[in-house]
């Protein structure tokens, strides 16, 4: 059983996230720590704590990959109705606080009382004026146990996990609750947190980003998680992406202690490159964009090229091809440039422009073994 750190954002590596764990790998995610969107930005704002909605989208993919499909993670799956008035949403919030959903009265009593504990945790904290529609019940579930428990989202994730019977681990990168994420763009103006960068207009995408920065409320460093340092130092390999590279990505390597611990871990580490440009990448080549992951990686205190070897997709068409907004990202690499280079062809033949989670992993679990060669 292979170790994989998966360093990751969200959706995009959804299809790798399930392949590794139907694939009997040990499979740890390490997503962002730094969200400030989202439904997650209400809770965050709320109540001073680590936005947990990455935490919980990535523990749900992660119980998917698993087979896990019992009660518990159904009602962690479930989300409240957007389109109804704020009292609405909030009796049908207490719908699931009270006990009265029919999954919930079938549990076994003491998944039923930690649950409702967690909610009700959640709601007195919250206060009677909040906006529950659209919310999240894992998310619910989740910070409810996080405050249960002091305020320690790696206590509150273990229990979460053990809820829903996840084999597979979940962490943030740090467990500080007031990380800001800022970026400066090509023509040196900033901007700042996450969102609005996600969010950034056309005209600054094609500006471009030169680099980002992480740090705390007090412009202090962010200090690595304890469970991320402890996974990889056992890693049998470290994989960074798909997924959005600049506020997704690269700001892991900006925490405190990560590449320092990455550099000393004795396992390859690979970056998968994204199979289409996104907003944060418009223009760039997988040249460029790896360039700038060696430029983050020596930021956060790499002594060299933290990525020596990375997945491209092989690019089809001798022309630009666009799926949706997006053309496909290029490769562009050089043989010489000290990069293992593993070509294949890795666009989901179902969901274009998305990974196809078997060929990717095959080839994961190769470089993991040692025997991987040009896909």
């Amino acid at each position: 059983m292979k170790r994989i750190v998966l360093f990751s954002g969200g959706s995009a590596c959804r299809s790798i996230n399930v392949a590794l764990c139907q694939n009997g790998a040990d499979v740890t995610r390490v997503v962002p720590a730094w969200d400030s969107g989202g439904s997650s930005k209400v809770i965050r704002e709320r109540l001073a704590i680590l936005s947990v909605g990455d935490i919980r989208q990535a523990l749900m993919t992660m119980a998917h990959g698993e087979g896990c499909a019992g009660d518990v993670v159904k009602i962690c799956n479930a989300r409240l109705s957007a389109n109804l008035g704020r009292e609405e949403a909030r009796n049908e919030f207490l719908f699931y606080a009270e006990g009265r959903h029919p999954l919930l009265e079938r549990m076994e009593p003491g998944l039923h009382g930690a649950i409702l504990n967690y909610l009700n945790t959640f709601a007195s904290s919250v206060g009677r004026e909040f906006d529950f529609r659209h919310g999240s019940i894992g998310n619910f579930i989740l910070t409810g146990a996080c405050l249960a428990h002091n305020g320690d989202v790696n206590t509150a994730i273990f229990v979460f996990r053990k809820l829903c019977g996840i084999r597979g681990n979940v962490w943030p990168s740090s467990c500080d609750n007031d990380l800001v994420l800022s970026a400066r763009l090509n023509d040196g103006r900033s901007l700042m947190p996450q969102d609005v960068i996600t969010s950034m207009v056309p005209e600054d995408a094609r500006i471009g980003i030169a680099e980002v920065e992480l740090a705390r409320a007090d412009r202090s460093p962010a200090v690595a998680n304890p469970a991320v340092l402890d996974a990889i130092a056992n890693a049998d390999l470290i994989a960074f992406g798909p997924g959005s590279l600049y506020t997704s990505i690269l700001p892991h390597l900006l925490v405190n202690g990560l590449v320092p611990a990455i550099e000393n871990a004795s396992c390859p580490v690979v970056f998968i490159g994204n199979i289409l440009q996104c907003r944060e990448t418009m223009g760039l080549t997988l040249e460029d964009v790896l360039s700038a992951a060696n430029l983050h990686g020596r930021k956060g205190g790499g002594n060299a090229d933290l990525f020596v070897s990375v997945l491209a997709n092989r690019m089809l068409f001798p022309f630009e091809k666009t799926i949706g907004k997006f053309p496909y990202l290029r490769e562009n690499l050089q043989e010489d440039a000290g990069t293992a280079i593993f070509r294949g062809e890795f666009e989901d033949a179902w969901s274009r422009g998305q990974h196809d989670g078997d060929a990717t992993v095959a080839v994961l679990l190769k470089i993991a073994a040692g025997g991987a060669s040009d896909a």
